[in-house]
């Protein structure tokens, strides 16, 4: 089964590659299908943009399409930069800026105050745009006081991952290899619990 995964970010797609794969399906991008139009992602939360992404992009290729929507939330910010995680310094994909403002905002803030959770909505819908499914994981640690690690993209070199009681607990999402992230990251989550709903959807397709 063909599955387009209506992202431009190449670690995304790497990242969705690498999980999609094991399950017979093959990723399609959309530089291999001539592009795709821009979506606005004004949704309130990641679930309605990631939806919004994956319904245009199947409605103007009539292809099944998988997208996601993702990004970090930080409690000391009242769960900001959110929505906006990816154009929060105010260019879309500014990882340096991104990652620059967050510590700005959380100088001098402790610890104890930094924590933080990396959230994943992935929207699953056929050729003619009906969701299928949308599925969330999430990853939980704290905003270091500066950047560690040369692996990931994003806010990783900033996530201290602290869940307990895992071999990567209190490890910088960027000093992960491509398998030690994927197995605890919100996008892996996500994708794990989703992974029963396509596994059935490729044997009925």
């Amino acid at each position: 089964m063909e599955l387009l995964v209506a992202t431009g970010n190449a670690h995304k797609v790497a990242e969705l590659r690498s999980m999609l794969e094991p399950l017979g399906i093959t990723v399609v991008t959309p530089d291999d299908i001539g592009g795709l139009p821009e979506v606005v992602e004004d949704g309130a939360t990641f679930a309605e943009n990631a939806v919004k992404k994956a319904a245009g992009a199947a409605l103007h290729t009539k292809r099944w399409c998988l997208a996601d929507d993702s990004g970090i939330a930080v409690e000391h910010l009242n769960g900001a930069p959110g929505v906006h995680s990816a154009r929060y310094a105010g260019t879309h994909g500014d990882d340096a800026g991104n990652n620059a403002k967050l510590l700005a905002e959380l100088a001098g803030v402790p610890d104890d105050q930094r924590t933080a959770k990396f959230v994943c909505a992935l929207a699953l819908v056929d050729a003619d745009g009906n969701a299928l499914a949308v599925i969330e994981g999430e990853t939980h640690g704290r905003i270091l006081e500066s950047p560690i690690g040369e692996n990931g993209f994003g806010y990783d070199p900033l996530f201290l991952f602290t869940e307990p009681d895992l071999p990567q607990s209190n490890r910088g999402f960027a000093t992960l290899s491509s398998a030690e992230k994927n197995a605890i990251s919100h996008r892996g989550r996500a994708l794990h619990d989703l992974a029963q709903q396509l596994r059935q959807l490729v044997g009925a397709e």
